[in-house]
C-alpha cells in the first residue's frame, strides 16, 4: 500500500520542486547578481510554463495521458512535439534555469543538466520503452527525426 502511494506521488513536478529548493538554498549562500539575470530568468520561467501548458493541452486534445508510467493511447508528434519528444520535461528544465537566474545564483545553473539526466533515467527511458511497445515503427520514425530534448 505505501509502495503504491509513493509510486503515485513520484512525479516529475515533485523532483522539479526539490531541485528548485536546492537552487533557492544555494541562492541564500552564494547569490551573485549578473546583468539581466532577472529579466532573462523571468523569460525562461514563462517560456517553460508556456511550453508545459501547450504540450499538456496537445496531449489532452489527442486523448492521451501526460502522467508518467501510464500507457499512452495516441502518439503526439506535431506542434511542440515536433520540436522535442519531451516538451514538458524541457519546460521543467527551462523553469529550473529561469529560477537560478531569477534568484541570482548562476551556480544553480549546474543543477539543470543534473535534473535533465535524472529525469531521463527516472522517467524518460521507461516512457520511451512503453511508447515503442505501443507504437512500434511510427515511434521509431518519430524518434529518428525528433530529438529527446531539443
Amino acid at each position: 500500500m505505501i509502495g503504491k502511494l509513493l509510486r503515485e506521488i513520484d512525479l516529475p513536478p515533485l523532483w522539479l520542486a526539490l531541485f528548485a529548493a536546492i537552487t533557492w538554498a544555494l541562492a541564500q549562500v552564494a547569490a551573485m547578481p549578473l546583468p539581466y539575470d532577472r529579466p532573462l530568468g523571468g523569460a525562461l520561467i514563462g517560456l517553460g510554463l508556456a511550453l508545459m501548458g501547450v504540450a499538456a493541452a496537445q496531449m489532452v486534445l489527442h486523448h492521451t495521458t501526460f502522467i508518467p508510467r501510464r500507457d499512452p493511447s495516441d502518439l503526439v508528434t506535431s506542434g511542440v512535439f515536433a520540436l522535442s519528444r519531451n516538451p514538458i520535461y524541457l519546460g521543467d528544465a527551462l523553469v529550473l534555469a529561469g529560477l537560478a537566474l531569477w534568484w541570482q545564483v548562476p551556480l544553480g545553473l549546474l543543477l539543470v543538466p543534473l535534473f535533465m539526466g535524472f529525469i531521463t533515467i527516472r522517467y524518460i527511458r521507461g516512457e520511451e520503452a512503453r511508447i515503442a511497445a505501443h507504437f512500434g515503427d511510427s515511434y521509431a520514425a518519430y524518434r529518428a527525426r525528433t530529438r529527446r530534448w531539443l
